[in-house]
């Protein structure tokens, strides 16, 4: 054989995610748009602020073209980190400089990276807590780790803390914390989040090395009450925190985001060389540079909520009074519905025989739930509900 055949079964075969999009998509050919009710793909239907497209065409107008449009610094342009480091330091009372801060093309660009900037034997351990996104698994394996799940709290897919304890081990060498929680919508407390923080600080002590927290923020800005998400780099001094602008500003297309290190983290100029190795020896180098400079110019600009508000209550509403069951989440744009009789698939097929697209996630570290992405426009919502309940007096 004369390729890669890990490569081959990671492009053979799409995640289920994409599998259900694309044949939404053959679906929506067959019978209309309107008749599907694709609730699979996590891709923002709110737009993009307009504070980012006036952003867009006043740069188009007044840049020098060539230098817009040219190489910036492998880490990112010097005066868009600085911008970056500066709104992290006014948010969040931190001490980042550029040299703490590199630019990627998005939240995936930025966990391999970290992955790759920190694992340094094959075998080490990396810790995630499900339910979790399952690309995660994908980015652990590929940067030479053995991805480690936790258990949530049931009830409130809160972290199980006795399990989290249970499975860190000599081999630890990362945690991945994502909150707001893809797929769950939760927001980790500021008691999990603190109590999760000393576990660590107690197994380094233990173990006498570095464990790092890498903290997965592409939906931190998306928040539907008054929730704290708490900033883990005022918890825990070993954090790199990784962002994306897809969700906060709907940009996913753009590939946009960043990787910050904290400034009090031990040895962290080292951590941060090495982060510019592994964007390097990954071809993760200078991320786009016209949105780079876009969103050096709207750091303090997010999208409007209500209509993912407005979809979350629907559903959410909707859902629970046809018997479903699910936690109301805070964050993010996602439903995780319990599968009556706990089979998510049978749940999945059921929903598509009524046009109802949503996502079985047993690949997501928890069984017997489905995942309904609700970033969708609110008319498709609206015409879903009667189909849901049609599914439920099928089922219940």
């Amino acid at each position: 054989m004369s390729y890669n055949s890990k490569m081959y079964g990671l492009g053979s075969k799409r995640s289920i995610i994409r599998e259900i999009f694309e044949y939404s998509k053959l679906r929506a050919s067959e019978i209309g748009a309107d008749n599907v009710f694709d609730f699979s793909l996590g891709n923002p239907s709110v737009p993009a602020p307009a504070e980012v497209n006036e952003t867009v065409r006043r740069l188009l107008d007044t840049e020098d073209s060539v230098l817009l449009h040219g190489y910036t610094s492998a880490q990112g342009d010097l005066r868009v980190r600085q911008a970056v480091a500066d709104s992290i330091n006014r948010r969040f009372d931190l001490a980042l400089t550029p040299q703490h801060v590199y630019m990627t093309c998005g939240a995936a660009a930025s966990l391999s990276i970290c992955l790759r900037a920190l694992i340094s034997e094959a075998g080490e351990e990396v810790v995630v807590f499900a339910p979790f996104f399952t690309e995660y698994r994908v980015f652990v394996e590929n940067a030479g780790g053995v991805l480690v799940q936790c258990a949530p709290e049931e009830d409130t897919f809160q972290i199980d803390l006795a399990d989290f304890a249970a499975k860190l081990t000599p081999n630890t060498k990362a945690v991945i914390v994502n909150s707001p929680n893809n797929p769950s919508g939760v927001v980790y407390s500021k008691e999990t989040v603190t109590a999760l923080c000393k576990i660590l600080e107690e197994k380094q002590a233990e173990y006498g090395h570095e464990i790092y927290l890498i903290a997965d923020e592409p939906y931190r800005e998306l928040v539907y009450s008054e929730v704290e998400v708490p900033y883990l780099m005022k918890h825990y001094s070993n954090t790199l925190v990784c962002y994306s602008f897809s969700k906060s500003l709907s940009l996913p297309g753009e590939r946009i985001g960043y990787i910050a290190v904290n400034p009090d983290m031990e040895d962290g100029s080292n951590v941060y060389l090495a982060v510019c190795g592994a964007g390097r020896a990954l071809g993760y180098v200078c991320a786009p540079s016209l949105f780079q400079q876009v969103i050096a110019a709207c750091l303090d600009v997010k999208v409007n909520l209500d209509a993912y508000r407005v979809n979350r209550d629907l559903l959410y509403n909707g859902l629970t009074a046809c018997g479903f069951r699910c936690v109301k989440p805070d964050g993010a744009f996602y439903l995780f519905v319990k599968a009556p009789g706990g089979d998510a698939y049978a749940l999945y097929e059921a929903a598509k025989n009524h046009e109802i697209l949503v996502v079985p996630c047993d690949d997501f570290g928890v069984t017997g739930y489905v995942r309904i992405a609700y970033c969708v426009d609110r008319a498709r919502v609206e015409r879903a509900l009667p189909a849901f309940r049609r599914l439920a007096e099928e089922i219940f």
